[in-house]
């Protein structure tokens, strides 16, 4: 069976049987996908850490307070001491993969410092970690209906509350998720 549909730029949003804590009740924005497998970043999960918090770590000062308060999210259960920035599409870094003409992602530090100086991207979401999957992991996954997909928002990812996440990205599909039962089964 050949590679056909890529899920690049697309939601994953958990089915309520999913039963994974790191993925359970998640949306996870896919980065990549290629017959080599899957990347993505869960946008639903903030941690206890703030982006003030990081940036001391990294020896970067802001001045900003907003800054400062930026939650950072648990980005998926792979390298969780790596950071990955979602942005709008605008100014490129050393490390700026352009997903789409809206979305990217960027890894390497100047990301971090342009923000911390008020320059970053004009919306961004920051987490620590990512989502992976191995060759035909991923579509193996939804064919047991572990996951909905359906094309992203950036919307919901940079502007809607964490919370509203999951339901709002099922919503995009036409799907209630409070309607959805957890229990598998075939008709």
């Amino acid at each position: 069976m050949g590679f056909s549909t890529s899920l690049t730029n697309h939601f994953l949003i958990a089915m309520p049987g999913l039963a994974d804590p790191n993925f359970a009740h998640t949306v996870t924005y896919v980065c990549e996908h290629t017959d080599q497998g899957a990347m993505g970043i869960v946008i639903n999960r903030p941690m206890e850490v703030t982006l003030g918090e990081l940036l001391a770590q990294l020896d970067i000062s802001t001045q900003l307070t907003a800054v400062r308060k930026t939650p950072i999210y648990q980005g998926g259960p792979l390298q969780t001491d790596r950071g990955f920035v979602l942005h709008t599409t605008g100014p490129t870094f050393d490390s700026t993969l352009n997903i789409n003409d809206e979305i990217s992602v960027t890894t390497s530090r100047d990301v971090l410092e342009a923000i911390a100086d008020g320059q970053g991207p004009a919306q961004c979401m920051i987490a620590l970690g990512y989502a992976g999957w191995g060759s035909g992991q991923l579509e193996q996954e939804l064919s047991a209906n572990a996951w909905l997909s359906g094309p992203a928002d950036g919307h919901i990812i940079f502007r809607l509350e964490a919370p509203s996440r999951w339901l709002a990205a099922a919503k995009l599909l036409g799907i209630d998720m409070n309607l959805v039962s957890g229990e598998a089964g075939h008709a």
